[in-house]
């Protein structure tokens, strides 16, 4: 565990924060100076064919121990996540946790509740990691980095262990739905992957999301306001009215629970002259979104009636798809994820998540890819913190993965 807790803290103190307004790849320099730092210590373990490419992906291969046996992968993204800083992060190790609210050293007023929070409750007497509450930790997603390193160091320590070739996969910007753009699935060359990116161990996603994202453009007309009599058309005051009319007693995250999607605006920028609204639409049903831009379109059609001298334009890019379908096309994918769980002596929860992975996309181009707990939880929030027991308890589950895969032909 000092190890595996010695990675997480390395990992999480290199500033890796997603940038979604640009078209780099990746999008911060800082996940190109974690994957050098990855690339070295993959050399250092011994796999083969390390490389960190063109594009800041990070590459290695575990060799197999047994013939026949199929190529699976393991994924997980390192950049964090946009929403909240992830510079100068502090992580702070609580031991031996005492079931209590956790208040955060570096700003008091930011508490991890109990009441807030079911899964602390299952936690007592383990060891939990935050940040000083200053920063996001990072756990979303180097816990899923620090458990897949670990699992290859003991792979590669323990040759005895029977096992297929198994690739690792270090992708950037996943948090901004960008982290496959540069891969092609024949480059992988795998029967299955599994991205390392979920919370509770145990917890088995066989589904997500599908995803866009409308960007809903306001433009007014901006005057000095002495002189703005029938003349100045406020962007602002047309996109509060926007935001207004969206359905959110039954269509927003706040009032939606397990397969309701949502719209959910984020984002606001702008001022009098022009504003920009980023809004993203959610649904366990593909053909959902498609309902769900209509209804931003209606809104925006019946804005402008009222207002026909600004101009609104709704913009909608998919994002990703629901990983469900795709995962019958390797039922094992699943399957012996679940017997992975149990042979560790933890029971598989089969679940959908309110959420995508860089494995909705991945099986969406054909590589089946569901999603494995890692420990990590309140993810995008100053008050994200991860179980350093659950992050040990998923090495355990990825040795015993590779094994059960090492029987497949």
């Amino acid at each position: 565990m000092n190890v595996l807790l010695d990675r997480f803290c390395r990992y999480v103190k290199v500033e890796t924060t997603a940038v979604e307004q640009t078209d780099a790849y990746p999008s911060s320099a800082g996940q190109l100076e974690l994957g050098k730092i990855l690339a070295a210590e993959l050399n250092e373990l011994g796999l083969i064919d390390v490389r960190a490419d063109e594009h800041g992906l990070v590459w290695g291969d575990i060799p197999a121990t047994v013939a026949g046996a199929p190529r699976i992968a393991w994924f997980a993204h390192m950049d964090t996540s946009p929403e909240f800083t992830g510079k100068n992060v502090k992580p702070v190790i609580h031991e031996n946790y005492d079931g209590k609210d956790i208040v955060l050293p570096g700003d008091s007023t930011r508490v991890i509740r109990v009441d807030d929070c079911d899964v602390l409750a299952g936690l007592i007497g383990k060891t939990i990691i935050t940040s000083d509450g200053t920063t996001l930790l990072g756990a979303d997603d180097k816990s899923g980095i620090a458990v897949i390193m670990t699992a290859a160091d003991h792979l590669m320590k323990n040759r005895d262990i029977p096992c297929g070739p198994i690739r690792v996969l270090f992708t950037c910007d996943e948090e901004v739905g960008r982290g496959v753009d540069k891969l092609a699935i024949a480059q992988i060359d795998a029967v299955c992957g599994y991205t390392l990116d979920g919370e509770t161990i145990g917890e088995l996603d066989t589904e997500t999301f599908s995803a866009d994202l409308a960007v809903v453009t306001i433009t007014g007309r901006n005057i000095h306001p002495g002189l703005a009599t029938r003349k100045m058309v406020n962007a602002i005051r047309l996109a509060s009215l926007f935001v207004s009319r969206m359905p959110w007693e039954v269509l927003s995250p706040e009032n939606t629970s397990d397969r309701e999607g949502f719209m959910h605006p984020y984002k606001i920028d702008g001022g009098v002259d022009r504003v920009e609204i980023r809004i993203i639409l959610r649904s366990f049903e593909t053909g959902e979104l498609a309902k769900q831009a209509d209804m931003l379109r209606e809104m925006a059609a019946t804005v402008l009636a009222a207002h026909p001298r600004a101009k609104i334009d709704v913009n909608v890019t998919k994002q990703y798809r629901n990983m469900g379908d795709a995962l019958t096309k390797e039922p094992r994918a699943a399957e012996l994820a679940a017997e992975a769980i149990r042979t560790v002596g933890l029971t598989p929860r089969v679940q959908s998540i309110r959420g995508g992975t860089d494995g909705s996309r991945l099986s969406e181009l054909g590589l089946p890819t569901p999603n494995l707990a890692v420990g990590m939880h309140n993810f995008h929030s100053p008050l994200e913190f991860a179980c350093l027991d659950e992050m040990e308890q998923s090495v355990d589950v990825l040795i015993e993965l590779a094994r059960i895969w090492g029987k497949q032909t």
